[in-house]
């Protein structure tokens, strides 16, 4: 591995010229990486990010992708690292004209990263920084704890995808002016609307009144314009007090939950373990983002390397190869989902819709078909509308807010569904619905959506900690309960109980404990989904003991 030679270093500052030209915003800092293609596929994090510590997991993801490798040896083309500065790595066989193509897509994955907002608590991180620091740090620690760091960064990455990454966003400083109080917002939202009624024009005054004082007392606005209020609605803090009670949720990022009530791990001589777990959990925070955004950013990075790429002037004479390669990059899936593509055409069809002005409520108020096809304002706003989605959106937003019906249309979309031609012993893929709402939620389906578990204080009694999964259509994978468990009861110290929904086969609770003594996760398929039903089941692990009882 070893850094671009000065020729392609100066490609990729001619790129950077020109992406900076069509409004790309990112920090001038860069380092590019020339690797082998094998290398390329082999590189987890571990090596991405040299200072990233390092565990026996890692080993087994380089033989993993050794062995593709082997069976597949295709070109990845390009990685590149959210860090500061940015990190990228690129094949060591590259054309000068593909290097082009893959700068501008890489230039805009760091315009994407330095700029949309779900990656807010990493622009002022110098996290290969601080993962130099972690690593040294549990270097040190096993020195001296032995394989027992391991286990513990083992047990605490089974839970790390229950971090808390919004409840982190929200401690963020916001500008004041997007940070009202939640005392403002209940007055305004809920007691003036909800609880007094008062009239439209009454709510317009109060809104002018906190205006008013806000421009004459600044920082002591919110008080100054409360104490008025309490003459007029003496009850007012008593109800917002009642309301800030019921609202107040339970702890949700139960790595930071264990470190802070966990009797094991306020022992003296366990205290080192939350050093290891804080490493865990801050990692996991980082890379939440990405996780997140996926079909966003590689949809805004092809977005931008088709765009870009054809307007240079460096790659004439090489049209039809870079059609080749973009084509596979980002053709349209039929069955699955392709990334690039999806979120590449998504933003070309935002910018349309946004240029001719139908992204606007008079547009979606017409009914009328004809009168929707003709709509053309010509507002020039298309460019500054995609960046603004860029900024503000994650991927659940992106698809929830805009897959519509015309963008379904337009690409000849749709939902397919599968079944078993017993005559002939094969899989029969049929298109089942070409409706926006259905490929809606075929797309929303396939997001990352971590389980959301929730700490039930109450029902931990006799110092057991307690978790309470919310069903949300998705039942836990259950190969994975008891090791979970087990590692969650090492660092509470005691019993842990989970509840949790599960799809059974109906049958009688007595036939139960026969039916069901070895647990078993079973497929609503096709052929068994009417005699499936959710059931609340609590699983114990007890002294590394795991029971699982119907509720």
């Amino acid at each position: 591995m070893e850094l671009i030679n000065q020729h392609t270093k100066g490609i990729m500052e001619g790129c950077k010229e020109r992406a900076r030209d069509a409004g790309l915003r990112f920090q001038n800092e860069t380092l590019e990486y020339i690797v082998t293609n094998k290398d390329l596929l082999e590189l987890g994090p571990k090596n991405m990010i040299p200072t990233l510590y390092d565990y026996w997991v890692h080993d087994v993801e380089v033989l993993h992708e050794k062995g593709k490798y082997e069976l597949y040896p295709y070109n990845p083309y390009e990685t590149v690292i959210n860090t500061k500065p940015a990190i990228s790595f690129y094949n060591d066989n590259n054309p000068d004209w593909l290097n082009v193509m893959i700068f501008y897509h890489v230039l805009a994955h760091i315009d994407f990263f330095q700029n949309n907002l779900l990656f807010r608590s990493t622009w002022d991180e110098d996290f290969t920084g601080q993962a130099l620091a972690d690593k040294r740090n549990i270097a040190m620690l096993r020195s001296e704890k032995g394989r027992w760091v391991d286990y513990v960064i083992e047990f605490t990455r089974g839970i790390d995808n229950l971090v808390d990454l919004f409840g982190e966003l929200s401690l963020l400083n916001y500008p004041a002016e997007i940070n009202a109080s939640s005392r403002l917002n209940y007055y305004f939202d809920v007691f003036l609307q909800t609880v007094q009624q008062v009239s439209y024009s009454f709510y317009l005054k109060e809104i002018e009144r906190y205006n008013k004082t806000l421009e004459a007392y600044g920082g002591m606005a919110e008080s100054v314009f409360f104490s008025d209020t309490a003459k007029k609605y003496p009850e007012f803090e008593a109800m917002y007090g009642k309301q800030k009670r019921e609202e107040e949720a339970p702890p949700r990022d139960l790595i930071q939950y264990l470190q802070e009530y966990s009797p094991f791990l306020q022992r003296p001589e366990n205290i080192w373990m939350k050093t290891v777990m804080e490493i865990v959990r801050r990692t996991s925070l980082y890379f939440q983002p990405q996780i997140r955004t996926k079909i966003l950013n590689e949809g805004w990075a092809s977005y931008w390397h088709d765009i870009l790429f054809m307007s240079d002037d460096r790659i004439k004479g090489n049209e039809v190869s870079y059609a080749l390669v973009n084509a596979k990059v980002t053709a349209l899936s039929r069955l699955g989902i392709n990334p690039y593509a999806l979120g590449m055409r998504l933003f070309s069809y935002l910018e349309d819709s946004a240029e001719k002005g139908r992204v606007s409520y008079e547009f979606h108020r017409l009914k009328d078909a004809d009168q929707r096809r003709k709509y053309d304002l010509h507002t020039g706003q298309g460019r500054s509308f995609v960046f603004d989605v860029r900024e503000n959106f994650t991927d659940f937003t992106f698809i929830n807010t805009f897959v519509d019906q015309g963008f379904v249309d337009a690409h000849r979309l749709f939902v397919a569904g599968r079944r078993l031609n017993r005559q002939k012993g094969v899989w029969e893929y049929f298109v089942k619905s070409r409706k926006a709402e259905d490929y809606k939620q075929m797309l929303l389906n396939s997001l990352y959506h971590p389980p959301h578990v929730i700490l039930d204080e109450e029902k931990g009694e006799g110092g057991s900690l307690y978790l309470n999964h919310q069903y949300e259509g998705k039942p836990l994978v259950k190969e994975y309960i008891a090791n979970t468990l087990l590692g969650i009861e090492y660092l509470w110290g005691g019993k842990v109980m989970l509840e949790t929904t599960e799809l059974v086969k109906e049958a009688k609770e007595e036939d139960w404990k026969q039916a069901y003594q070895v647990p078993r996760y079973i497929l609503a398929d096709q052929e068994t989904t009417e005699q499936m039903i959710p059931r609340r089941v609590l699983y114990t692990m007890d002294n590394r003991k795991l029971t699982r009882e119907l509720l």
